[in-house]
C-alpha cells in the first residue's frame, strides 16, 4: 500500500511572497475608455468660447508682449528711471570738466522742452549704496536734470530721467561705449583721451594702456593713437601737477611727452611745483620754460632700430613698424629721410618735435 503524502499549509511569509510575485508579473489594466470619449475630451480642452474678434485681439497682445520683451532685452525701450537709482560716477568719466555756460544753456533747454535725447545706463549688481543703474552716457544731461530736480513747483517733473538700459558684455565695452558717445557728440581733448585710456587699463578693462588705446579708439589712425599714448604718459606722470590739462595744446603736449620719455619726470615735477598758474596760458608758459631748462640727453646708439652697414656718410635703419629712416649728407648739410607706408604728415610732425626736444626749441619768428 502506497504511503500518503502529508500536505502542509503555506506560512504567512510565503503568502506575502506569492502575492508580490503575482503583482510584479501582472500588468496594470488601463481604464476602459471609449475612443470617442477621448476625442471629445481633447476637443473640449482646445475649445475657446470667445468670439473670433476677442481671440484675434488676444493673439495680437501675445505677439506685442513678445516683441516688447525682445526690444527690452536689446536696450531699445526708453524707461523712466528715478535719478536716485542712478550712480552717475559708476564709471570714471572721460570728461575732465564741464563748461558752466554750456551747462546753464542745456539746463534751460531741458526746463523748457524736456529731455529730447535719453541717457544710457547699465545694470549694477550688489552696489554698496543700493544703486540699480550706472550712468554710461549722457553725463551732462543727467547733471542738468539733477540741477532742475527740486527747483520750484516742477520738482516732481525732474525726479526721473528718460534712459535706455544697456548691458555691455564686459567692462571694456562699457568704457568704449562712453568714449564713442562723446567722440560723436563733441570731440574729447587730447588729454581726456589719454586719461581715460590709462584709467580703463588701471580698472582692469584692458590689460595695458596700449590695449586700451587700441580698444577705445579703434578707427583712429596710427598717428592719432600715437598722440593719445603721448598724452596718456603725461596723465600718468604729471596728471596731478597740471591745473588745466584738458587745455594742453597738441604741440606742447608732444614736447612734454618727449621730455618725459627722456627721463625728465623729476625735473619737470620740480619746475611745475614752483608756481600754481591761474590760466591755461600761464601753465603753457610754465611748461615751455621747464622744457627749455632741461639738458638735452644724448640718445643711446641702440635706440631706433638695428643699424645697417653704413654706405658713405650716413646710415639707414628700419624700425619695427616698417618705417625706414635714412641720414644723408650733401652740400647743404645733413638731412633725415623717412620712408614707408606709416609715414604721413602727423608722423613727420612728431619726428620734428622730437628733434626740437633733442636739439633745442625752435627760434621765435
Amino acid at each position: 500500500m502506497a504511503k500518503r503524502r502529508k500536505l502542509e499549509a503555506p506560512s504567512a511569509d510565503d503568502l506575502n511572497r506569492y502575492e508580490e510575485e503575482f503583482r510584479s508579473e501582472t500588468a496594470a489594466r488601463a481604464p476602459t475608455i471609449a475612443p470617442i470619449a477621448q476625442v471629445a475630451a481633447e476637443a473640449a480642452s482646445g475649445y475657446d468660447p470667445r468670439p473670433h474678434e476677442a481671440r484675434a485681439e488676444a493673439a495680437r497682445d501675445r505677439a506685442d508682449a513678445e516683441r516688447m520683451r525682445g526690444a527690452q532685452s536689446k536696450g531699445l525701450v526708453i524707461a523712466e528711471i528715478p535719478l536716485s537709482e542712478i550712480d552717475a560716477d559708476a564709471l570714471v568719466r572721460d570728461r575732465v570738466a564741464l563748461n558752466p555756460a554750456e551747462m546753464e544753456e542745456l539746463q534751460s533747454s531741458i526746463a523748457a522742452n524736456g529731455l529730447r535725447l535719453p541717457v544710457e545706463v547699465f545694470i549694477l549688481r550688489d552696489h554698496p549704496k543700493g544703486y540699480r543703474y550706472g550712468l554710461l552716457s549722457g553725463y551732462r544731461r543727467y547733471r542738468a536734470t539733477q540741477a532742475l530736480n527740486g527747483q520750484g513747483d516742477s520738482s516732481d517733473k525732474f525726479n526721473t530721467i528718460k534712459a535706455l538700459v544697456r548691458e555691455p558684455a564686459e567692462m571694456g565695452g562699457t568704457f568704449a561705449a562712453m568714449v564713442e558717445e562723446n567722440e560723436i557728440r563733441a570731440a574729447l581733448s587730447h588729454f581726456e583721451r589719454g586719461r581715460i585710456a590709462v584709467i580703463a587699463s588701471q580698472q582692469g578693462a584692458f590689460a595695458t594702456t596700449e590695449a586700451a588705446v587700441n580698444g577705445l579708439f579703434p578707427v583712429a589712425s596710427k598717428a592719432k593713437r600715437s598722440k593719445i599714448r603721448s598724452f596718456a604718459l603725461i596723465f600718468e606722470e604729471l596728471g596731478d601737477m597740471l591745473t588745466f590739462p584738458e587745455q594742453l595744446k597738441e604741440r606742447d603736449g608732444l614736447k612734454l611727452a618727449a621730455a618725459l620719455r627722456e627721463g625728465n619726470e623729476a625735473a619737470l615735477r620740480d619746475a611745475l611745483a614752483q608756481q600754481t598758474p591761474e590760466t591755461a596760458e600761464q601753465e603753457a608758459q610754465l611748461i615751455e620754460a621747464a622744457i627749455k631748462a632741461l639738458t638735452p640727453s644724448v640718445p643711446a646708439p641702440s635706440r631706433g632700430g638695428r643699424p645697417k652697414t653704413p654706405t658713405g656718410e650716413g646710415r639707414e635703419v628700419t624700425l619695427a613698424n616698417g618705417i625706414t629712416a635714412q641720414t644723408v649728407k650733401d652740400a647743404q648739410g645733413w638731412s633725415i629721410r623717412l620712408k614707408g607706408s606709416p609715414v604721413d604728415a602727423d608722423v613727420a610732425e612728431q619726428a620734428l618735435l622730437a628733434i626740437e626736444a633733442l636739439l633745442g626749441p625752435a627760434k621765435e619768428i
